[in-house]
Protein backbone atom coordinates (compact mmCIF):
# COMPACT_ATOMS: atom_id res chain seq x y z
CA UNK A 1 0.00 0.00 0.00
CA UNK A 2 1.19 3.46 -0.79
CA UNK A 3 0.89 6.81 1.87
CA UNK A 4 2.07 9.75 0.28
CA UNK A 5 2.58 12.89 2.91
CA UNK A 6 3.92 16.04 3.54
CA UNK A 7 6.58 16.48 6.48
CA UNK A 8 7.95 19.85 8.25
CA UNK A 9 11.97 20.09 8.54
CA UNK A 10 13.64 20.87 11.27
CA UNK A 11 16.58 23.10 9.95
CA UNK A 12 19.78 23.63 12.36
CA UNK A 13 23.48 24.58 11.43
CA UNK A 14 25.36 21.45 9.81
CA UNK A 15 28.26 20.35 11.40
CA UNK A 16 30.45 21.54 8.80
CA UNK A 17 28.76 25.13 9.37
CA UNK A 18 29.81 24.73 12.94
CA UNK A 19 32.95 23.57 12.75
CA UNK A 20 33.56 26.73 10.14
CA UNK A 21 32.14 28.88 12.56
CA UNK A 22 34.32 27.82 15.38
CA UNK A 23 37.74 28.35 13.47
CA UNK A 24 36.19 31.80 12.57
CA UNK A 25 35.29 33.06 16.04
CA UNK A 26 38.94 31.22 17.34
CA UNK A 27 41.01 33.37 14.49
CA UNK A 28 39.44 36.64 15.47
CA UNK A 29 39.29 36.00 19.32
CA UNK A 30 43.29 35.18 18.78
CA UNK A 31 43.56 38.33 16.29
CA UNK A 32 42.20 40.76 18.48
CA UNK A 33 43.84 39.10 22.12
CA UNK A 34 47.11 39.22 20.74
CA UNK A 35 46.77 42.31 18.73
CA UNK A 36 48.06 40.18 15.23
CA UNK A 37 45.72 40.50 12.18
CA UNK A 38 47.32 37.60 10.69
CA UNK A 39 45.27 35.47 12.20
CA UNK A 40 42.22 37.11 11.21
CA UNK A 41 43.85 36.21 7.98
CA UNK A 42 43.20 33.07 8.92
CA UNK A 43 39.31 33.25 9.94
CA UNK A 44 38.98 35.14 6.86
CA UNK A 45 37.77 31.73 4.39
CA UNK A 46 35.89 30.25 6.99
CA UNK A 47 33.91 33.57 7.11
CA UNK A 48 33.34 34.02 3.53
CA UNK A 49 31.80 30.31 3.32
CA UNK A 50 29.46 31.25 6.36
CA UNK A 51 28.53 34.36 3.85
CA UNK A 52 27.01 31.84 1.40
CA UNK A 53 24.65 30.89 4.05
CA UNK A 54 20.78 30.08 1.86
CA UNK A 55 17.98 32.01 3.86
CA UNK A 56 15.24 30.92 1.63
CA UNK A 57 14.70 26.95 2.28
CA UNK A 58 12.25 24.28 1.66
CA UNK A 59 9.45 23.91 4.79
CA UNK A 60 8.54 20.96 4.14
CA UNK A 61 8.67 17.79 1.53
CA UNK A 62 6.71 15.18 -0.32
CA UNK A 63 7.46 11.62 0.49
CA UNK A 64 5.51 8.66 -0.90
CA UNK A 65 6.47 5.35 0.89
CA UNK A 66 5.13 2.22 -0.48
CA UNK A 67 5.36 -0.83 1.69
CA UNK A 68 3.76 -4.30 1.47
CA UNK A 69 1.09 -4.56 4.58
CA UNK A 70 0.52 -8.41 4.81
CA UNK A 71 3.48 -10.99 5.23
CA UNK A 72 4.71 -14.21 6.71
CA UNK A 73 7.66 -14.66 9.14
CA UNK A 74 10.61 -15.17 7.53
CA UNK A 75 9.06 -13.16 4.04
CA UNK A 76 11.09 -10.55 2.58
CA UNK A 77 9.82 -7.30 1.89
CA UNK A 78 10.61 -3.90 0.24
CA UNK A 79 10.20 0.27 1.17
CA UNK A 80 9.88 1.82 -1.67
CA UNK A 81 10.51 5.70 -0.78
CA UNK A 82 10.01 8.60 -3.13
CA UNK A 83 10.69 12.41 -1.96
CA UNK A 84 10.01 15.52 -4.03
CA UNK A 85 9.86 19.19 -2.96
CA UNK A 86 13.37 19.74 -1.96
CA UNK A 87 14.72 22.16 -4.79
CA UNK A 88 18.19 21.90 -5.29
CA UNK A 89 19.15 20.89 -1.61
CA UNK A 90 21.42 17.19 -1.92
CA UNK A 91 18.60 14.62 -0.43
CA UNK A 92 19.83 11.45 2.12
CA UNK A 93 17.53 9.16 3.27
CA UNK A 94 18.41 6.84 5.69
CA UNK A 95 15.92 3.44 7.31
CA UNK A 96 16.27 2.40 10.75
CA UNK A 97 14.17 -0.98 11.18
CA UNK A 98 12.10 -1.94 14.51
CA UNK A 99 12.52 -4.63 16.39
CA UNK A 100 11.51 -8.05 14.95
CA UNK A 101 13.11 -6.33 11.20
CA UNK A 102 16.27 -6.57 9.44
CA UNK A 103 16.75 -3.73 6.65
CA UNK A 104 19.51 -4.56 3.94
CA UNK A 105 20.97 -1.69 1.99
CA UNK A 106 19.67 0.93 0.36
CA UNK A 107 19.19 1.08 -3.02
CA UNK A 108 19.19 4.19 -5.13
CA UNK A 109 17.19 4.40 -8.09
CA UNK A 110 17.39 6.89 -11.18
CA UNK A 111 14.41 8.80 -11.16
CA UNK A 112 14.17 12.18 -13.19
CA UNK A 113 11.04 13.49 -10.88
CA UNK A 114 12.83 13.26 -7.91
CA UNK A 115 14.70 11.23 -4.95
CA UNK A 116 13.79 7.26 -5.22
CA UNK A 117 15.23 4.30 -3.45
CA UNK A 118 14.15 0.75 -2.39
CA UNK A 119 15.02 -0.77 0.86
CA UNK A 120 14.63 -4.51 1.29
CA UNK A 121 14.15 -6.19 4.53
CA UNK A 122 12.73 -9.32 6.59
CA UNK A 123 10.05 -9.62 8.61
CA UNK A 124 11.54 -12.00 11.73
CA UNK A 125 8.21 -12.53 13.85
CA UNK A 126 4.85 -12.17 13.19
CA UNK A 127 2.45 -9.10 14.91
CA UNK A 128 1.86 -6.05 13.61
CA UNK A 129 4.08 -2.73 13.96
CA UNK A 130 5.61 -0.13 12.01
CA UNK A 131 8.71 -1.47 9.88
CA UNK A 132 10.66 0.86 11.05
CA UNK A 133 11.59 4.87 10.43
CA UNK A 134 12.61 6.79 7.62
CA UNK A 135 15.22 9.70 8.31
CA UNK A 136 15.33 12.11 5.81
CA UNK A 137 18.54 14.81 5.44
CA UNK A 138 18.60 17.95 3.15
CA UNK A 139 22.22 20.06 2.65
CA UNK A 140 22.50 23.07 0.59
CA UNK A 141 25.25 23.01 -1.73
CA UNK A 142 28.09 24.22 0.77
CA UNK A 143 26.34 21.77 3.18
CA UNK A 144 26.26 24.73 5.63
CA UNK A 145 22.50 23.94 7.01
CA UNK A 146 20.14 20.75 6.94
CA UNK A 147 16.96 19.92 7.17
CA UNK A 148 15.78 16.44 9.37
CA UNK A 149 12.78 14.79 9.55
CA UNK A 150 11.86 11.45 11.02
CA UNK A 151 9.20 10.20 9.38
CA UNK A 152 7.41 6.71 11.15
CA UNK A 153 6.59 4.11 8.30
CA UNK A 154 2.92 2.40 8.30
CA UNK A 155 2.28 -0.40 10.02
CA UNK A 156 2.45 -3.82 8.50
CA UNK A 157 1.56 -7.24 9.23
CA UNK A 158 3.08 -10.14 9.43
CA UNK A 159 1.37 -13.58 9.88
CA UNK A 160 2.64 -16.43 12.19
CA UNK A 161 4.24 -18.98 9.80
CA UNK A 162 2.25 -22.10 9.63
CA UNK A 163 3.25 -24.88 11.17
CA UNK A 164 3.25 -28.14 8.19
CA UNK A 165 0.16 -30.29 8.09
CA UNK A 166 -0.74 -32.04 5.35
CA UNK A 167 -3.36 -34.49 6.82
CA UNK A 168 -6.63 -33.96 8.29
CA UNK A 169 -8.90 -35.18 10.70
CA UNK A 170 -12.06 -36.35 9.86
CA UNK A 171 -15.23 -36.91 11.15
CA UNK A 172 -17.14 -40.01 11.32
CA UNK A 173 -20.43 -37.29 11.03
CA UNK A 174 -20.64 -34.54 8.95
CA UNK A 175 -23.27 -31.43 8.21
CA UNK A 176 -25.73 -31.88 5.37
CA UNK A 177 -23.66 -28.97 3.79
CA UNK A 178 -22.41 -29.73 0.52
CA UNK A 179 -18.27 -29.84 0.19
CA UNK A 180 -15.36 -31.72 -1.17
CA UNK A 181 -15.45 -34.36 1.63
CA UNK A 182 -16.64 -38.05 0.97
CA UNK A 183 -18.85 -38.62 3.80
CA UNK A 184 -20.17 -42.49 4.93
CA UNK A 185 -23.90 -41.12 3.61
CA UNK A 186 -24.42 -42.57 -0.13
CA UNK A 187 -25.96 -39.82 -1.99
CA UNK A 188 -25.79 -37.40 -5.01
CA UNK A 189 -21.99 -37.86 -5.15
CA UNK A 190 -19.02 -38.98 -7.18
CA UNK A 191 -17.03 -41.31 -4.94
CA UNK A 192 -18.05 -45.07 -5.82
CA UNK A 193 -19.74 -46.47 -2.53
CA UNK A 194 -21.00 -50.05 -3.47
CA UNK A 195 -23.72 -51.85 -5.29
CA UNK A 196 -27.26 -52.42 -4.38
CA UNK A 197 -30.50 -54.22 -5.77
CA UNK A 198 -32.37 -51.39 -7.80
CA UNK A 199 -35.89 -50.71 -6.28
CA UNK A 200 -38.63 -48.60 -8.40
CA UNK A 201 -37.96 -44.80 -8.96
CA UNK A 202 -33.88 -45.61 -9.26
CA UNK A 203 -31.73 -43.94 -12.23
CA UNK A 204 -31.31 -46.00 -15.34
CA UNK A 205 -28.12 -44.77 -15.67
CA UNK A 206 -26.75 -46.14 -12.35
CA UNK A 207 -27.19 -49.56 -13.43
CA UNK A 208 -24.30 -52.15 -12.64
CA UNK A 209 -24.23 -54.29 -15.55
CA UNK A 210 -21.57 -56.84 -14.86
CA UNK A 211 -23.27 -57.58 -11.00
CA UNK A 212 -27.04 -57.57 -12.73
CA UNK A 213 -25.77 -59.83 -15.24
CA UNK A 214 -23.81 -62.10 -12.30
CA UNK A 215 -27.12 -62.04 -9.49
CA UNK A 216 -29.78 -61.94 -12.16
CA UNK A 217 -31.49 -59.21 -10.80
CA UNK A 218 -31.25 -55.60 -11.85
CA UNK A 219 -28.21 -53.77 -9.46
CA UNK A 220 -27.07 -50.01 -9.08
CA UNK A 221 -24.09 -48.61 -8.15
CA UNK A 222 -24.47 -46.36 -5.17
CA UNK A 223 -22.42 -43.16 -4.13
CA UNK A 224 -20.94 -41.52 -1.46
CA UNK A 225 -22.16 -37.89 -1.00
CA UNK A 226 -19.87 -34.88 -0.68
CA UNK A 227 -19.77 -32.99 2.25
CA UNK A 228 -18.00 -30.03 4.03
CA UNK A 229 -16.83 -30.61 7.48
CA UNK A 230 -17.11 -27.62 10.45
CA UNK A 231 -13.32 -26.93 12.09
CA UNK A 232 -13.06 -24.60 14.94
CA UNK A 233 -9.43 -23.40 15.78
CA UNK A 234 -9.28 -22.68 19.37
CA UNK A 235 -5.72 -20.56 20.07
CA UNK A 236 -4.93 -20.03 23.95
CA UNK A 237 -3.24 -16.86 24.37
CA UNK A 238 -3.02 -16.79 27.99
CA UNK A 239 -0.05 -17.38 28.04
CA UNK A 240 3.49 -16.59 26.51
CA UNK A 241 6.36 -19.06 28.61
CA UNK A 242 9.54 -20.59 27.10
CA UNK A 243 12.26 -19.31 25.09
CA UNK A 244 11.80 -15.81 22.47
CA UNK A 245 10.85 -16.84 19.25
CA UNK A 246 8.98 -20.51 20.18
CA UNK A 247 7.55 -19.40 23.18
CA UNK A 248 3.71 -21.81 23.81
CA UNK A 249 2.07 -18.37 21.90
CA UNK A 250 4.32 -18.24 19.46
CA UNK A 251 3.79 -22.30 18.77
CA UNK A 252 0.34 -21.79 19.22
CA UNK A 253 -0.28 -19.26 16.87
CA UNK A 254 1.90 -20.91 13.93
CA UNK A 255 0.12 -24.20 14.44
CA UNK A 256 -3.32 -22.27 14.22
CA UNK A 257 -2.33 -20.80 10.91
CA UNK A 258 -1.12 -24.17 9.40
CA UNK A 259 -4.52 -25.48 10.49
CA UNK A 260 -6.74 -22.94 9.46
CA UNK A 261 -4.35 -22.97 5.94
CA UNK A 262 -4.83 -26.97 5.88
CA UNK A 263 -8.19 -27.28 6.47
CA UNK A 264 -9.22 -23.88 4.27
CA UNK A 265 -7.02 -25.71 1.29
CA UNK A 266 -9.15 -28.76 2.06
CA UNK A 267 -12.67 -27.08 1.02
CA UNK A 268 -13.70 -27.26 4.88
CA UNK A 269 -15.34 -24.54 6.69
CA UNK A 270 -13.16 -23.28 9.03
CA UNK A 271 -13.50 -20.66 12.32
CA UNK A 272 -11.37 -19.12 14.98
CA UNK A 273 -11.19 -18.54 18.53
CA UNK A 274 -8.84 -17.07 20.87
CA UNK A 275 -9.08 -17.66 24.25
CA UNK A 276 -7.75 -14.60 26.58
CA UNK A 277 -8.64 -12.52 28.89
CA UNK A 278 -11.02 -11.25 26.42
CA UNK A 279 -12.29 -13.86 24.05
CA UNK A 280 -12.00 -13.15 20.09
CA UNK A 281 -13.69 -15.38 17.80
CA UNK A 282 -14.93 -15.86 13.73
CA UNK A 283 -17.26 -18.08 12.99
CA UNK A 284 -16.71 -20.92 10.21
CA UNK A 285 -16.18 -19.60 6.82
CA UNK A 286 -14.59 -20.54 3.65
CA UNK A 287 -12.17 -18.93 0.85
CA UNK A 288 -8.95 -16.66 1.03
CA UNK A 289 -10.57 -13.70 1.81
CA UNK A 290 -11.78 -15.56 5.15
CA UNK A 291 -8.47 -16.98 5.72
CA UNK A 292 -7.17 -13.33 6.00
CA UNK A 293 -10.15 -12.80 8.09
CA UNK A 294 -8.91 -14.81 10.60
CA UNK A 295 -5.30 -14.40 10.45
CA UNK A 296 -5.91 -10.38 11.29
CA UNK A 297 -7.98 -11.55 14.29
CA UNK A 298 -4.64 -13.56 15.51
CA UNK A 299 -2.64 -10.33 15.26
CA UNK A 300 -5.24 -7.95 16.17
CA UNK A 301 -6.44 -10.48 19.73
CA UNK A 302 -5.87 -9.56 23.20
CA UNK A 303 -3.41 -11.78 25.15
CA UNK A 304 -2.74 -12.36 28.32
CA UNK A 305 -4.63 -13.85 31.69
CA UNK A 306 -6.34 -12.08 33.87
CA UNK A 307 -8.02 -13.26 36.99
CA UNK A 308 -11.37 -11.52 36.76
CA UNK A 309 -11.83 -12.67 33.07
CA UNK A 310 -11.58 -15.76 30.91
CA UNK A 311 -15.49 -17.81 29.89
CA UNK A 312 -16.03 -21.27 31.37
CA UNK A 313 -18.36 -21.93 28.49
CA UNK A 314 -17.63 -20.73 24.58
CA UNK A 315 -20.49 -19.00 22.71
CA UNK A 316 -22.90 -21.07 20.53
CA UNK A 317 -22.56 -19.10 17.20
CA UNK A 318 -18.98 -19.92 17.24
CA UNK A 319 -19.35 -23.19 17.27
CA UNK A 320 -21.78 -24.91 14.62
CA UNK A 321 -23.63 -28.44 16.09
CA UNK A 322 -21.33 -30.95 14.87
CA UNK A 323 -17.91 -28.98 14.63
CA UNK A 324 -14.77 -30.80 15.12
CA UNK A 325 -12.22 -28.56 18.00
CA UNK A 326 -8.86 -28.53 17.72
CA UNK A 327 -7.06 -26.42 20.46
CA UNK A 328 -3.68 -25.42 20.89
CA UNK A 329 -2.85 -24.57 24.41
CA UNK A 330 -0.02 -25.10 26.58
CA UNK A 331 -2.75 -26.37 29.30
CA UNK A 332 -1.74 -23.50 31.93
CA UNK A 333 -5.05 -22.20 32.96
CA UNK A 334 -7.49 -24.64 34.49
CA UNK A 335 -10.29 -22.61 33.19
CA UNK A 336 -9.54 -23.73 30.12
CA UNK A 337 -9.16 -26.87 30.44
CA UNK A 338 -12.69 -26.86 31.87
CA UNK A 339 -14.66 -25.22 28.93
CA UNK A 340 -12.92 -28.15 27.07
CA UNK A 341 -14.11 -30.78 29.06
CA UNK A 342 -17.77 -28.42 28.76
CA UNK A 343 -17.72 -28.52 25.07
CA UNK A 344 -16.97 -32.57 25.09
CA UNK A 345 -20.24 -32.73 27.11
CA UNK A 346 -22.09 -31.04 25.31
CA UNK A 347 -21.62 -33.32 22.27
CA UNK A 348 -18.45 -31.71 20.26
CA UNK A 349 -15.52 -33.63 19.31
CA UNK A 350 -12.21 -31.66 20.91
CA UNK A 351 -8.60 -32.73 19.90
CA UNK A 352 -5.87 -30.78 21.94
CA UNK A 353 -2.15 -29.92 20.85
CA UNK A 354 0.01 -29.34 24.08
CA UNK A 355 2.40 -26.54 22.84
CA UNK A 356 4.09 -26.23 26.35
CA UNK A 357 7.69 -27.00 26.39
CA UNK A 358 9.31 -25.24 28.88
CA UNK A 359 9.16 -26.25 32.22
CA UNK A 360 9.91 -24.10 36.06
CA UNK A 361 14.46 -23.49 35.68
CA UNK A 362 15.89 -26.40 38.00
CA UNK A 363 17.64 -26.00 41.39
CA UNK A 364 19.95 -27.16 44.40
CA UNK A 365 17.09 -25.60 46.39
CA UNK A 366 15.08 -28.22 47.78
CA UNK A 367 12.38 -26.28 47.88
CA UNK A 368 12.13 -25.19 44.57
CA UNK A 369 12.73 -28.93 43.82
CA UNK A 370 9.72 -29.55 45.56
CA UNK A 371 7.94 -26.87 43.84
CA UNK A 372 8.61 -28.30 40.54
CA UNK A 373 7.47 -31.67 41.23
CA UNK A 374 4.26 -30.32 42.44
CA UNK A 375 4.01 -28.22 38.95
CA UNK A 376 4.61 -31.04 36.95
CA UNK A 377 2.11 -32.97 39.15
CA UNK A 378 -0.19 -30.29 39.04
CA UNK A 379 0.04 -30.58 34.62
CA UNK A 380 -0.49 -34.57 34.44
CA UNK A 381 -3.75 -34.05 36.28
CA UNK A 382 -4.97 -31.79 34.21
CA UNK A 383 -3.94 -33.65 30.96
CA UNK A 384 -5.32 -36.97 32.65
CA UNK A 385 -8.94 -34.82 33.05
CA UNK A 386 -8.93 -34.18 29.90
CA UNK A 387 -8.54 -37.73 28.36
CA UNK A 388 -11.16 -39.21 30.86
CA UNK A 389 -13.44 -36.86 29.27
CA UNK A 390 -12.21 -38.55 25.95
CA UNK A 391 -10.37 -35.44 25.07
CA UNK A 392 -7.32 -36.90 23.02
CA UNK A 393 -4.20 -34.78 24.47
CA UNK A 394 -0.73 -34.65 21.95
CA UNK A 395 2.30 -33.00 22.97
CA UNK A 396 3.80 -30.63 19.71
CA UNK A 397 7.29 -29.12 20.39
CA UNK A 398 7.27 -26.90 17.26
CA UNK A 399 10.22 -28.32 15.27
CA UNK A 400 8.82 -31.45 13.40
CA UNK A 401 5.85 -31.29 11.33
CA UNK A 402 1.92 -31.82 12.64
CA UNK A 403 1.11 -34.53 10.76
CA UNK A 404 3.67 -36.47 13.61
CA UNK A 405 1.42 -35.78 16.66
CA UNK A 406 -1.75 -36.24 14.95
CA UNK A 407 -0.86 -38.83 12.56
CA UNK A 408 -3.04 -41.11 14.91
CA UNK A 409 -6.35 -38.92 13.80
CA UNK A 410 -5.59 -37.98 10.57
CA UNK A 411 -5.28 -41.79 9.20
CA UNK A 412 -8.55 -42.69 10.72
CA UNK A 413 -11.67 -41.43 11.07
CA UNK A 414 -13.07 -39.55 14.15
CA UNK A 415 -15.80 -41.30 15.97
CA UNK A 416 -18.14 -37.21 16.38
CA UNK A 417 -20.37 -37.01 19.72
CA UNK A 418 -18.93 -40.14 21.68
CA UNK A 419 -16.74 -40.53 24.54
Amino acid sequence: MTDTHSFQLSWRLSQHARRLLTLALAGLAIAITTGRPVFAGVAAPAILLLAGWRRQRPREVTVTVDVARQLVEGDEGAVGVEISGYGGYTVRARLHASAGYTMGALQRQACAAGYTARVPFRAGHWGTSPVGTLEVTLWDRLRLSEGRAVIALPRTGCYPLPADLRGRVSLNRLPSRHGERTSRAAGEGIEFAGVRQSVPGDRQRRINWAATTRNGTLQLNTFAVERTQNVVVLADATADVGEPGTTSLDLAFRAAAGTINRYLAGGDRVGLIVYAATLSWIGPGVGQRHFHRLMDLLLSSERGWDSRGGLRRLPRAALPPGALVVAFTPLLDSRLAATLRDLRERGFTVLVVDVLTAEPAPSRSQVVTLARRVWRLEQQAVRFTLTEAGIPVVGWDGRASLDEPLAPYTQRVMLAGRT
